[in-house]
């Protein structure tokens, strides 16, 4: 979380704080800022701040979101409100955490002067957070989790067409535990989420076909 002004004695402010995921090599990855002031210093946090007294949190978060790390036009929801009294040194602020989910591919991440790096991060291997971040960090894989076992968000995930091997994959990596194959394909196939394309991924085995989904948008469906 980022401070844009200086908070008074005994104000209370409200902040936003985004976990942006994604899945490549192999691993599951967040984006994380590297802070310049103290506390802080040389630490790294999820890509948030205080919002403006005039904007909506959902504004708010999409404004630090692209601010911070150039990320925009992604799946965002609200996470969870933590307000700890003790979360932030510089005074009493509650966060309303976001996550979101992208498909990372030919993604260049930029961020401003006020921090030192942004980059991403294994959620298996993170640094020292910042502030409450890695209660923040635990909470969001978890829900994470849950999403993918009953919503169709992987697909923000994917890139518009994927193989099915890909699709599991993803869930592999998620779940951390290994699916059986044929019975994942039966399930998705069954469920009516995707439609096959005309075309197939080469490779060193058969062509894979290619899938894309009927609809982008978040659904409820049991698919684990």
């Amino acid at each position: 979380m980022t401070r844009n002004k200086t908070i008074r004695s005994g104000e209370v402010r409200v902040a936003v704080d985004i976990v942006i995921f994604t899945v490549k090599e192999n691993a599951l990855k967040v984006i994380l800022i590297q802070m310049k002031k103290a506390p802080f210093t040389a630490m790294w946090a999820f890509p948030g701040g205080l919002i403006d007294p005039r904007e909506s949190l959902d504004d708010a978060a999409k404004r630090e979101l692209k601010e911070k790390t150039g990320v925009g036009n992604v799946y965002l929801e609200q996470l969870y409100t933590f307000g700890d009294p003790k979360r932030d040194p510089n005074g009493r602020v509650i966060s309303a955490a976001y996550f979101a989910l992208v498909s990372g591919e030919n993604m260049k991440l930029t961020t401003t002067e006020k921090y030192s790096d942004v980059s991403w991060f294994d959620v298996r291997k993170l640094p020292k957070l910042a502030y409450d971040h890695k209660e923040v960090a635990k909470y969001a894989a978890q829900r994470l989790q849950w999403k993918l076992e009953y919503t169709n968000v992987v697909y923000s995930l994917l890139p518009r067409q994927f193989t099915l091997t890909e699709m599991q994959d993803v869930y592999e990596v998620i779940l951390g535990k290994r699916i059986d194959r044929r019975n994942f394909q039966r399930k998705i196939r069954s469920l009516g989420l995707l439609r096959p394309t005309a075309k197939r991924q080469m490779g060193k085995h058969r062509p894979a076909k290619l899938y894309e989904f009927k609809s982008r948008k978040p659904i409820i469906t049991q698919i684990i």
